[in-house]
């Protein structure tokens, strides 16, 4: 290339740099005339050195590219040891662009283990709000573990009063088991099928920045970090890998509708997860460790899975391919690396992040065996290969925290349930929504009709809220926070339940 090419092919990009809104070369600092922070701030995803610190730029949420004007943006952050920020650690800048939605995902460096901090962001003038992290232990030590599990919250059944109580708790962790959003707008679930879900990225980042304008989820967001993992709902009510819902959509529209949705979660999450090549093939799965003490796998139980048989919904089984063998919830892959790494985990306790019940419920024993094939029990051999293998290497260890149905249930889990007296080898805390279904009610009565029936059920309750887990070396205690109601904010916190597993001794008692 001679030099007047050169100088040429130069002012030639010089031009494109200057014209063209989004080119990766211009970053600019805008002067924000409202808030640019307005869905808050969260971190997430800890390690005994590291931690993932959230936000994304979105002064006019509801607005194109959230209200800022197209090109890139310069945000700096900034982590400190104290709430002042006069002994910052760790300092930076992100470059926030619009192809993601303007979000902003700083995995921080070099901290030390187990110790808090204190982060925030600024763009130009505009400061955010200040949250708070916390690193895990180091591998070796037996740190005490307080966390709590949520899940469900739509936002058209309720206020969000939950996370109200959960912000005052003096927590290390939160999990949230999916459902963050809900990709149908109404009660009236026929809606669902005339047109009226969200489909699109932009459809989805709406949602969310609907969902996280909430001043109580941001607010438990700012206390600790969380751990995130989806359910359904984030892409569409009951999907398994690229079958949707509804029968008009083709794999092909699932395929893009499902990379719009992945797309969107991630650009709103604290989530550390490894870069794919589409979004629709994002991976979540992931371990979190929190010391010796425990060991968190966060699991998929969505884009894997077989088609449910027999549709998705509560029926009498056997019918279809329920007890075909392939027949997956996780897909092999997975399912191998969570067995393969439990087996050479040495913490002392196991914990299974997810987001459907696994231990299986009789709705009605007088018709035989009826039960909703959407959770586990809808894979019958998958479940039990997987208990069996719990039972081989971690039994009277093992917990598994769940979400999904907007109930509390407490559950013996047994190395298999083909057969009744199978040893229990893990327990089964399932936790209700934090607004789906209204204000529920303290047991319908068709469960307490079934429950002789289903012997390893200890407790059961469809109020809303979220539960709390107090994890120490010897101990594991769980404690069942409800609220009376959520069509009208105010509602005061309950404990209706407390329950204690063992270590090293299978099954759970009440506290």
């Amino acid at each position: 290339m001679d030099r007047r090419s050169f100088l040429s092919d130069i002012s030639r990009y010089a031009f494109l740099c200057a014209a063209v809104p989004g080119d990766w070369r211009v970053v600019r600092r805008p002067i924000f005339q409202v808030d640019p922070f307005a869905l808050g701030v969260a971190s997430g995803d800890p390690s005994s050195d590291a931690c993932m610190i959230w936000t994304r730029l979105a002064p006019e949420p509801f607005a194109p590219f959230g209200g800022m004007d197209g090109t890139r943006t310069s945000v700096r952050w900034e982590v400190a040891t104290d709430e002042t920020f006069q002994r910052v650690v760790r300092q930076g800048s992100y470059v926030a662009a619009p192809e993601l939605g303007y979000s902003v995902h700083v995995d921080v460096p070099g901290l030390e283990p187990g110790r808090w901090y204190h982060y925030r962001f600024m763009a130009n003038d505009a400061v955010s709000a200040v949250g708070r992290l916390r690193t895990a232990p180091d591998r070796g030590q037996n740190e005490d573990l307080n966390f709590a599990f949520a899940s469900c919250q739509n936002w058209e059944q309720g206020h969000f009063t939950a996370y109200e109580h959960m912000a005052t708790e003096d927590l290390d962790l939160v999990a949230h088991l999916g459902d963050y959003i809900y990709e149908y707008a109404g009660r009236d679930r026929v809606r669902r099928h005339h047109g009226f879900e969200i489909v699109t990225v932009d459809d989805y980042r709406n949602r969310y920045a609907q969902y996280k304008s909430d001043p109580a989820l941001q607010a438990a967001h700012a206390i600790c970090p969380w751990i995130v993992t989806w359910d359904d709902h984030e892409v569409d009510n009951n999907y398994a890998g690229l079958v949707g819902e509804n029968v008009f959509e083709s794999e092909e529209q699932m395929y893009l509708r499902r990379a719009a949705a992945y797309q969107a979660w991630w650009e709103h999450q604290p989530v550390r997860v490894p870069r794919v090549r589409s979004w629709a093939d994002l991976t979540i799965r992931r371990e979190v460790e929190w010391g010796g003490l425990a060991h968190i796998w966060v699991l998929d139980t969505r884009q894997y899975r077989s088609d449910q048989s027999c549709g998705d919904r509560t029926q009498a089984v056997p019918c279809g391919d329920w007890g075909d063998p392939s027949h997956t919830l996780l897909g092999d892959a997975q399912e191998r690396w969570l067995v393969d790494g439990m087996a050479r985990s040495r913490s002392r306790w196991h914990v299974l992040a997810q987001q459907v019940m696994m231990a299986p419920f009789d709705a009605d024993p007088e018709q035989g065996v009826v039960t909703s094939v959407d959770q586990w029990s809808g894979y019958p051999v998958a479940r039990d290969r997987l208990l069996s293998a719990i039972a081989g290497t971690a039994p009277g260890r093992t917990v598994v925290i769940t979400g999904d149905i907007h109930s509390n249930w407490v559950n013996d889990l047994r190395s298999g349930f083909q057969r009744p007296d199978r040893p229990v080898v893990a327990t089964e805390f399932v936790g209700t929504s934090i607004s789906s279904a209204g204000d529920g009610q303290e047991q319908p009565e068709r469960v307490t009709l079934a429950l002789p029936d289903n012997p390893h059920l200890h407790w059961q309750n469809s109020r809303r809220g979220y539960v709390r887990c107090r994890v120490t070396p010897t101990d594991w205690t769980t404690h069942y926070r409800t609220v009376d109601y959520v069509s009208r904010p105010g509602a005061a916190l309950n404990t209706p339940t407390m329950w204690r597993c063992e270590y090293g001794r299978p099954g759970v008692q009440r506290a």
